[in-house]
């Protein structure tokens, strides 16, 4: 039977999800959603939290099984540990094209999630156990990012199943620490086997679909994020006893320090990646805030748009470098003026912000009050990846074939993913999964995370797409 023409019920009875409609024009054949399914279950099922219950290599080795099982040669699968970090363990595998001498594309997931206690979902779902139920798959990772690392482990299995052999290498790394942890597996492959990930360009989180009412509104493309930094703010007084106040209290200076910080906007600097989201948003959203955004493109001085964007506070941070207040502690004794007071200010920079000018401004707006600015760390560089027909092309024609009538829009992540690493050295990257997400109910990091079983299969075929479009089709 042509898989193409089965019936949506058999299909969904096929992949046990009799609860869901699925489109056979948008899904991989049965065997390759089962596939996907049952390794994303075990995926879920590994713990890989940074704990002592973690261990990212135990799900490397899974998947390194999986591999080569289905055939894939020992020497095209790596599965490499830290020395001194047995738990954080990275999965490479390479995909052999026809043409060694072009560099590969790279598919980067992370597998490492961010810890979630039982007793915090509810009572009848557990964050470790992988549960099938009305159209949802339930588990900690299955929407960051699990679901991407099934995805193309399923897919890489799919491809040499069908005896694809595409022009260039495709690369796939499974990385640890991610969402924290002290071996971050980007950097550690980066550092010590840069030969086995380096690539023309990288296919990353970040991006995907934005849905609302079942409705699929656009598809987003991650080309840029913004830069991470803190900033310590730290006032200073002899102190005293508090029965006799005193004009200056570090407490107070502080205080008045971080008030001017939230009075103050940065200016608005566009790039290239935020002029098309703003452009390709304005029609979508329509009313003031879409004409703000033709007018804030095609003048990035005009105040007024800026302030009408500022509203929103997802607008507002792509426009502009910002900054807030996050922890805060001082004084030392109920009965004594404080002698110090701290707080941490955390700042995203816009990829092409000087950091130097970002800290210069603090300490003006510190300086009144006495109060002392100091960097914590560097900001990582990360800049903004190309918006190249090359990459964009294929994105918007699977798209087009798919979903009719979605527009894809570049954007720039607020956040950080590990892709700021193989932007820092040279290797574009771009946040692309055509899985769509609930614009009203994103569960990622959260309770009860899940992800729209139809979501996840049609993301698996057009990613099974787009990565054979990228990487060329063997006939040239």
């Amino acid at each position: 039977m042509n898989p193409r023409n089965r019936s949506a019920a058999v299909t969904a009875g096929l992949v046990a999800t009799a609860a869901i409609t699925l489109n056979a024009q948008t899904t991989s054949p049965v065997e390759d959603m089962q596939r996907a399914r049952s390794i994303l279950s075990e995926l879920v099922e590994t713990n890989t939290t940074n704990s002592e219950r973690g261990d990212n290599t135990v799900a490397a080795r899974a998947l390194e099984r999986r591999l080569l099982d289905a055939g894939f040669p020992e020497q095209d699968v790596h599965v490499l540990v830290p020395d001194d970090a047995p738990t954080k363990g990275n999965l490479v595998a390479r995909y052999r094209g026809r043409d060694s001498t072009l560099k590969p594309i790279l598919l980067l997931a992370h597998i490492d999630v961010v810890e979630a206690l039982p007793e915090d979902w509810s009572v009848d779902l557990n964050p470790f156990e992988f549960v099938e139920r009305g159209g949802y798959f339930y588990g900690r990772g299955v929407t960051d990012d699990k679901d991407e690392a099934a995805i193309y482990t399923a897919n890489f299995i799919r491809m040499r199943r069908e005896g694809f052999v595409p022009d260039r290498d495709i690369v796939v790394a499974l990385t640890a620490d991610e969402e924290g942890g002290p071996r971050n597996g980007v950097q550690f492959l980066l550092a010590e086997h840069r030969e086995l990930i380096d690539a023309v360009f990288a296919l990353n989180e970040g991006g995907g679909g934005m849905e609302r009412d079942g409705r699929k509104i656009s598809h987003n493309v991650q080309a840029g994020e913004k830069k991470f930094l803190s900033f310590y703010f730290a006032a200073t007084n002899p102190g005293g006893h508090s029965s006799r106040p005193v004009e200056k209290n570090a407490i107070y200076d502080l205080s008045g320090a971080l008030l001017a910080v939230q009075d103050h906007d940065f200016p608005v600097q566009l790039n290239e990646v935020t002029e098309a989201f703003f452009a390709g948003s304005a029609g979508l959203v329509g009313g003031e805030m879409g004409e703000a955004m033709r007018r804030i493109v095609a003048d990035p001085g005009d105040g007024s748009a800026a302030a009408t964007l500022s509203e929103d506070p997802g607008y507002n941070s792509r426009l502009r470098t910002t900054c807030v207040a996050t922890l805060l502690e001082g004084g030392h004794a109920q009965n004594a003026l404080p002698q110090t007071a701290r707080a941490n200010v955390n700042c995203r920079l816009l990829p092409d912000h000087d950091p130097g000018d970002v800290q210069a401004r603090l300490e003006a707006l510190a300086s009144p009050f006495d109060v002392e600015v100091t960097a914590r760390g560097e900001a990582t560089p990360s800049p903004p990846s190309p918006l190249t027909s090359e990459v964009l092309g294929p994105i918007a024609r699977i798209t087009e074939e798919m979903w009719p009538g979605v527009p894809v829009l570049p954007v720039m992540s607020t956040g950080a993913t590990d892709g700021l690493y193989l932007r820092r050295e040279g290797i574009p990257v771009y946040g692309v999964s055509g899985i769509f997400g609930n614009m009203d109910d994103s569960r990622a990091h959260g309770q009860d995370e899940r992800i729209l079983i139809e979501h996840f299969y049609e993301g698996q075929e057009f990613l099974y797409r787009l990565v054979k479009a990228l990487a060329g089709d063997g006939a040239s």
